[in-house]
């Protein structure tokens, strides 16, 4: 016959592997089917032999219920009956299965039966909300890039250098008859000095007319 003051004495005073203590003023249970998650008499689900809560198990909320006359068949100890998805009637459900059970108890499962419902529905809302794209950041790859920015800004400088000074020799005749190396450098010269120059006959007949 079970005696559930002499398991809470058990419990209370001696080990539980479900206990938890985190703050001095309170003790926790990790026990799933503890009804608020604390560790006390009226909430133990080992402690006493009629109890009942309720469980989600994806998406779908279960009441479960423990009675005496189960207690010699611990495979079926607990009952499990579906909820329906819609609160109001999920809350009848309770009411019904729970009507000559303590109050007590009745309260804690209606209230856990609000807070899981509330949980389900931010779930259900988050995952219509579009969520931004996490991707991992390369550190090594970042580095390379930033070395290679720094050597494309000093190749850009040299090449703006390559071709003022191209420009002034061509302008000098510097190079007598070879002038196309840097043939790259060499051909936007020209092209720039074609520019200046086609601007400078426009500016020219512009003035003669």
């Amino acid at each position: 016959m079970q005696n559930d003051e002499i398991i809470w004495q058990v419990i209370n005073h001696n080990f539980c592997s479900f206990k938890s203590k985190i703050a001095k003023e309170q003790t926790f249970c990790r026990n799933p089917y503890n009804v608020t998650g604390l560790c006390n008499r009226s909430s133990c689900p080992l402690a006493n032999a009629r109890y009942a809560t309720i469980r989600e198990h994806e998406g779908k909320l279960y009441l479960y219920m423990k009675t005496i006359e189960r207690a010699h068949t611990p495979k079926k100890l607990w009952e499990r009956i579906k909820l329906s998805q819609n609160y109001s009637r999920a809350l009848e459900q309770v009411s019904t299965q729970l009507e000559h059970w303590p109050k007590a108890l009745q309260h804690r499962n209606k209230q856990r039966l609000t807070k899981i419902t509330q949980y389900l529905i931010r779930s259900r809302k988050l995952k219509l909300k579009s969520k931004p794209k996490i991707v991992t950041v390369n550190h090594q790859q970042e580095k390379l890039e930033a070395r290679r920015e720094v050597k494309a800004l000093t190749a850009a400088k040299l090449e703006n250098s390559i071709k003022g000074e191209l420009m002034e020799r061509l302008k000098r005749g510097t190079y007598g008859d070879i002038y196309n190396f840097p043939e790259v450098q060499y051909n936007e010269v020209l092209d720039s000095a074609q520019e200046e120059a086609g601007k400078d006959q426009e500016v020219e007949e512009l003035e003669e007319a």
